[in-house]
C-alpha cells in the first residue's frame, strides 16, 4: 500500500500544509481520474478506479486532523486500540459529561447560542491536544495514542453538537 504522505508528496508528520495537500489531490486526481480512461482497456479502467479510490481515501485521512494522526501512528506501528482501551484521565472524563451535559440543557432550552458557545470551547480544547499530539507522534508514539483517543472523542461530540443545531434550526 502506497504511503499517503509520499502519494501528495508532503512530509510524514502532522502538521502539514492544508493548501499544498489540496493542489497535490487535485493533481492526482487528475492524472488517475476513471472519466480519463473511458476508452481504455477494462484493466486499466480498474487500475485508474483504484488510483483514484485511494487518492480519495488519503485526502480524507490527511485533511482531518484525528484521522491523520491515528495514520501516523499506524504507519509508527503504534496501535491506538480504541475498541478495548477506552480508559480516560478523570479530568477528561469529567470534561465529557460537562459537555454531554450542557449540550442536553442547550436542547431543552432550544438554545443555539449555548451550542455555539460549547463547539468553541471544544475546538479549543481539540486544538490544544492537536499540538500535543504533533509533539508526541515525534517523541512519545506510544502517548499519543490516548492523545488521539481523546481528539475521537471531541470529533464525536461535536458531531453531535452540529447535528444538534442543524435539528433546532429547522
Amino acid at each position: 500500500m502506497q504511503n499517503y504522505f509520499a502519494l501528495f508528496q508532503l512530509p510524514q508528520q502532522f502538521n502539514i500544509d492544508s493548501a499544498t495537500l489540496d493542489a497535490n489531490y487535485r493533481k492526482v486526481l487528475a492524472e488517475v481520474h476513471p472519466d480519463k480512461f473511458v476508452n481504455a482497456s477494462s484493466a486499466t479502467r480498474m487500475q485508474s478506479m483504484q488510483q483514484a479510490t485511494l487518492a480519495n481515501e488519503a485526502y480524507q485521512t490527511l485533511k482531518r486532523p484525528t484521522a491523520r494522526a491515528r495514520y501516523l501512528l499506524t504507519l509508527a506501528g503504534v496501535a491506538i486500540d480504541e475498541e478495548n482501551n477506552t480508559a480516560m484521565p478523570a479530568d477528561f472524563l469529567m470534561a465529557q459529561m460537562e459537555w454531554r451535559e450542557a449540550m442536553d440543557d442547550a436542547r431543552f432550552a432550544k438554545d443555539v447560542a449555548a451550542l455555539d458557545a460549547l463547539l468553541k470551547e471544544m475546538n479549543s480544547q481539540a486544538k490544544a491536544l492537536q499540538q500535543q499530539v504533533a509533539d508526541e507522534i515525534e517523541q512519545a508514539p506510544v502517548q499519543a495514542a490516548m492523545t488521539v483517543r481523546k481528539l475521537q472523542f471531541i470529533d464525536k461530540v461535536s458531531e453531535d453538537v452540529n447535528a444538534l443545531i442543524a435539528q433546532l434550526e429547522d
